[in-house]
């Protein structure tokens, strides 16, 4: 509890340095089946603390039992939070959704201050809007349907299958909005309405990366799951939440925000020169890895807007623009560098990524020739 509690005081102290000096009211957290084993729960307690609620365990240490940490032990207002959990630990953890609901049901039910209870604050509201009752207002553990896995806006970007932002948010507004209850706790049912009012309180989003060998272009499921951009969608008044991810692979906890962890994965593996040569050195699987990679820079784009223009710049003059590896890369694996060039024309034509004419004619003309060495035109 104690390394959660140090992750959530020293998110919140970044937040209100950016925010005026004002406590975020909402975050939106992103919840992992395999970090919470790797980790022993420790976004569970992560939570737990922003909403000011403590596990109390029975003789045998089991939890069942909660109780909220007074507003004077505190030390500052409970934060509203909106819980989106992977479907896979949707199938693992169903015990802890349940104190998660208890937890953020017990806050709304106490009878505080609304500037010190923001849980209460907003569910009051939303009781109201909505014409339903407290408890019900308050439900924020949110996950897919009953076996069903991920918003699926990871594949839409791995096929390039999208027209608008607009749709991935469908997407993920439809698929994720599916309400834990202990009150009923077998179900998972629809509650987008409850779902899209609580999110459109967020100002922060966060999940944590709990591993040092994957990280966030690794692999799709961490823009898969990310609401940034659903969040500015719902809000009112169109501002971006503050996105934030802690690692926690270190005894030291590190909050960055989204933008500076997206930088840091560039500069350590894609633009590396030690990564891509480790990689390109197993030949074809190598350039599969460089392509998959960058379809996942810009997953970031579309989910969260969380890519600096100079990524796309220096993956072209790294794989683009060197003629060398340029060769190197279409004699090891053609179709994974169609890929890279196709992806990105992609991430230019999506507004993504803004260069010069020369380099975007260049793209064109290579993917021709590509398509040529393919097919076996001489």
């Amino acid at each position: 509890v104690k390394s959660a509690a140090i992750v959530v005081e020293r998110l919140i102290a970044r937040q209100k340095l950016e925010n005026g000096g004002n406590y975020p009211e909402t975050i939106a957290v992103v919840l992992w089946g395999t970090d919470n084993i790797k980790t022993y729960g420790e976004s569970l307690a992560q939570v737990m603390w922003m909403v000011g609620v403590k596990p109390v365990p029975d003789a045998l240490g089991r939890v069942n039992k909660l109780e909220l940490i007074p507003l004077e032990e505190l030390g500052r207002p409970r934060i509203d939070v909106v819980i989106n959990c992977s479907g896979v630990f949707r199938e693992l953890f169903i015990n802890q959704m349940n104190l998660l609901d208890k937890a953020v049901k017990m806050a709304a039910e106490a009878d505080e201050p609304l500037e010190m209870n923001f849980v209460r604050k907003h569910a009051l509201v939303q009781a109201e809007e909505l014409g339903i009752n407290l408890r019900q207002a308050a439900t924020r553990v949110f996950s897919n349907a009953s076996g069903s896995y991920s918003s699926n806006i990871n594949l839409a970007v791995e096929n390039s299958t999208w027209e608008s932002e607009e749709e991935l948010q469908e997407m993920y507004l439809k698929r994720k909005s599916f309400a834990f209850n202990s009150d009923n706790p077998g179900m998972m049912d629809d509650n987008r309405q409850v779902f899209e009012s609580a999110l459109k309180t967020a100002e922060v989003t966060f999940q944590n990366l709990d591993s040092s060998e994957i990280s966030l272009t690794d692999v799709s499921h961490y823009f898969d799951s990310d609401p940034t951009k659903v969040i500015s969608s719902l809000r009112k008044d169109g501002k971006k939440p503050a996105a934030y991810i802690a690692d926690t692979t270190t005894a030291n906890a590190q909050v960055r925000t989204l933008s500076e962890t997206v930088r840091l994965d560039a500069r350590t593996k894609m633009l590396n020169p030690k990564w891509y040569e480790g990689m390109l050195s197993h030949g074809y699987e190598g350039v599969r890895e460089l392509s998959k990679r960058l379809v996942n820079t810009v997953g970031w784009s579309a989910t969260a807007g969380a890519v600096d223009n100079w990524v796309y710049e220096e993956t072209n003059e790294t794989f683009i623009k060197d003629e060398a590896m340029q060769q190197r890369l279409l004699n090891l694996n053609p179709h994974s560098f169609r890929r890279m060039v196709t992806t990105l024309l992609e991430a230019n034509g999506r507004g993504y990524w803004e260069t010069d004419d020369s380099n975007l004619d260049r793209l064109r003309e290579l993917y021709q020739e590509i398509e040529d060495r393919i097919e076996g035109v001489e």
